[in-house]
């Protein structure tokens, strides 16, 4: 199975329910929390991911149906709400028992129309309202339009009401937010006391609760990066645990020596005497081709080990000159958040970025 031996992502389960908990302490009791697992549980793995916060949230969200199927294969029970449903994919959601996030009007009428296809009555879906994110989702002079197809059918319910705030972690930006919290609350304002069913309302992720908890908290929030270790925020991130380490070993030490080249290219050229380790893991497994040439580190018995010359398909190269190592010794491609926080910074990303990449011929192992 090729590399999937040696290098592999760990995840640590007590640290994910660490960090669960931790959100949770800046909620009421009564809040509900939706865990987001999409991208694979942030390039985790999210049936495992699942299947451990299962009793501890009320709800899980992924992106699409491909997503969310491999969840109800693994016998997950706990609704499921699908953030970007497509029109093509609605009836099989419906018969996967997920709920479908509704974002225009197009797809508002696709969705009952799929439901009555099926004989389905009363089926869960969520409206999502853009209030400045403008990125998905209903505007308020919508209501009407969506007031008359939901009460003139019995296939679709309403269960939640929605919106996303645009930029939740800035402070700069707070007037802005306020102002979208402000117009969501006037949205569903109106548009609740309209409907047969009351539904439940969320707006909030990780930034959000950290930032307007007290604002917005609503009946539920929607836990994404947070749970995996990262909160946007130093202070805040330095409260959770480290979730996800990807690690890998030494497949060979070679010496290089002045004049001499390591790698396609012949991208570095040695100016004394050094030690490389090369080490089973590159770009088809998700290490960026932007962290050759000494951007990217990785760890070797607790020391840095930049990565010289170009990131190969399947192998990067280090440097270990000052390091005392061998082969077979372990090597921590992302060790923990203050490590992957500062490849992102050196790659001018985010840590989703890098976490979402790692391709899935890479072994997880739950810890």
């Amino acid at each position: 199975m090729g590399n999937s031996h040696v290098t592999v992502l760990e995840i640590n389960l007590n640290a994910l329910e660490h960090n669960l908990n931790v959100f949770k302490l800046k909620l009421l009791p009564q809040t509900k929390v939706l865990a987001v697992v999409k991208a694979y549980g942030y390039g985790s793995s999210s049936v495992e991911i699942a299947k451990f916060l299962e009793p501890k949230v009320a709800y899980f969200a992924v992106a699409y149906l491909d997503e969310g199927a491999p969840l109800r294969e693994a016998g997950i029970k706990t609704p499921i709400l699908v953030l970007h449903p497509q029109k093509i994919d609605l009836e099989e959601i419906i018969k996967l028992n997920l709920e479908p996030n509704i974002y225009s009007i197009s797809l508002l009428k696709a969705v009952i129309e799929s439901a009555k296809s099926l004989k389905v009555q009363n089926y869960p879906i969520h409206i999502k309202f853009n209030t400045g994110l403008n990125r998905l989702g209903f505007t308020k002079k919508d209501i009407p339009e969506i007031l008359t197809l939901v009460k003139n059918q019995k296939e679709v319910v309403i269960a939640s009401i929605f919106s996303h705030i645009a930029a939740s972690e800035d402070l700069n930006e707070r007037e802005f937010t306020l102002q979208q919290i402000n117009t969501f609350k006037k949205i569903s304002n109106h548009l609740i006391p309209q409907l047969p069913t009351k539904p439940f309302r969320h707006m909030l992720n990780t930034s959000g609760i950290i930032n307007y908890a007290s604002e917005a908290q609503f009946d539920m929030v929607r836990l994404g990066i947070g749970l995996y270790g990262f909160a946007n925020d130093q202070a805040e991130t330095a409260k959770l645990k480290n979730v996800i380490t990807l690690k890998s070993v030494i497949s060979q030490i070679q010496t290089i020596e002045k004049g001499e080249t390591v790698g396609y290219n012949r991208a570095f050229k040695a100016t004394e005497t050094v030690k490389t380790a090369t080490i089973p893991i590159g770009h088809t497994d998700g290490i960026s081709r932007h962290f050759g040439n000494g951007v990217g580190y990785v760890y070797i018995n607790n020391k840095k080990a930049p990565i010289v010359g170009n990131v190969c398909m399947d192998m990067v190269m280090v440097n270990v000159t000052e390091i005392n190592c061998q082969e077979g010794d372990e090597v921590l491609i992302f060790k923990d958040q203050i490590h992957l926080e500062d490849l992102a910074k050196r790659t001018n990303t985010i840590p989703y970025e890098l976490l979402t990449a790692i391709s899935q011929r890479v072994k997880r192992v739950v810890k």
